[in-house]
């Protein structure tokens, strides 16, 4: 089957008077039509600079994508002209950004910015357009009235439906949700996964879910990938991570979460900060805060191992026996 998305060592910069900024390092990834992959990690950890890199909306000269590729439906994205860029932003991929703070325009009602998208990709009349905006709308829980307010006169959390309801407007093949849930109340949130999950459903649309929330990736996706300092350290399906973790930093995001069958008086949060990315470690930039580390890990950085089609970024699992540790 053909990939939707395929990257493949992707290496993102941000560069100022004195220092670069690592934020993706060597990163591969595909996603199949229809599928729901949650990307997890921490904050920093260069997710929402994945999410931009496969718009093609990384700004010069502070930003700058300087090596890898990224295709969409076979298409070369770093490749496409202003114009191809601009017929695919919105209608083959949208974005649910993180921020509705800065990703509606001030100066138009909402009700103009969702009809505004429908009309360029459209092709419908103006009239159209703007009912299908009311419809999108109303789906995520506002009245159809408020269409002609602007976004100033909207709550934070009603702003993030907004956006939800601009990104879904055109029916995209593929959906970037950054953080789509987080300024939303309980039942506004399912509203909009279950509106997530009937796009996929009835347009086979595939979604990059990104969440700090596993247990939101535990139930909306299939499958599920780790990243750590600009890289993927672990990916495999639902199934497989949160039945096996492998990489010691999966087992530390799980293990910083309380459980309910166990009666523990703390949790265990991983020790130590993600690592500077203007400064990233030799060997693997885990290895400053894992339990496990090893001299090898100061010195080399991991390759990708595959452990029963469950991949994992990691020394221990290098030679025969590493496979065999207690995960």
């Amino acid at each position: 089957m053909e990939k939707i998305l395929e990257i493949k060592d992707l290496e993102v910069r941000y560069y100022s008077d004195r220092k670069t900024v690592r934020a993706v390092n060597g990163l591969d990834l595909d996603l199949s039509p229809g599928k729901v992959l949650g990307l997890v990690g921490e904050t920093g950890a260069g997710k929402t600079t994945l999410a931009l890199s496969i718009l093609n909306m990384i700004r010069a000269p502070q930003g700058k994508i300087e090596a890898g590729s990224i295709s969409f439906a076979g298409k070369d994205v770093l490749s496409m002209s202003k114009h191809e860029l601009r017929d695919m932003r919105g209608k083959d991929v949208a974005m649910i950004f993180q921020d509705p703070m800065t990703a509606l325009n001030p100066v138009l009602s909402v009700g103009e910015q969702i009809a505004e998208t429908v009309l360029k990709h459209e092709g419908l009349t103006k009239d159209q357009a703007w009912k299908r905006a009311e419809e999108m709308l109303l789906t995520v829980g506002i009245p159809a009235e408020r269409s002609k307010d602007y976004p100033h006169q909207f709550s934070g959390g009603m702003k993030q439906r907004v956006v939800i309801a601009l990104a879904l407007a055109c029916n995209p093949k593929l959906l970037l949700a950054d953080e789509p849930t987080t300024a939303l109340d309980v039942t506004i949130q399912a509203q909009v996964l279950d509106l997530m999950r009937t796009l996929i459903r009835d347009n086979g649309t595939s979604v990059l879910f990104i969440t700090h929330s596993l247990g939101l990736v535990a139930e909306n996706c299939d499958e599920v990938a780790t990243m750590y300092a600009g890289e993927i350290v672990e990916y495999g399906t639902i199934d497989q991570v949160f039945g096996k973790a492998l990489h010691p930093y999966t087992q530390g995001l799980f293990g910083s979460l309380p459980d309910l069958s166990e009666a523990t008086k703390r949790l265990k949060p991983i020790p130590g900060l993600m690592p500077d990315p203007t400064a990233l470690p030799a060997g693997c930039f885990f290895e400053p805060r894992c339990p496990y580390a090893m001299e090898v890990c100061k010195a080399a950085h991991p390759k990708d191992i595959d452990v029963g089609g469950h991949l994992v970024k990691c020394h221990l699992f290098d030679k025969e026996g590493g496979a065999g540790r207690k995960a």
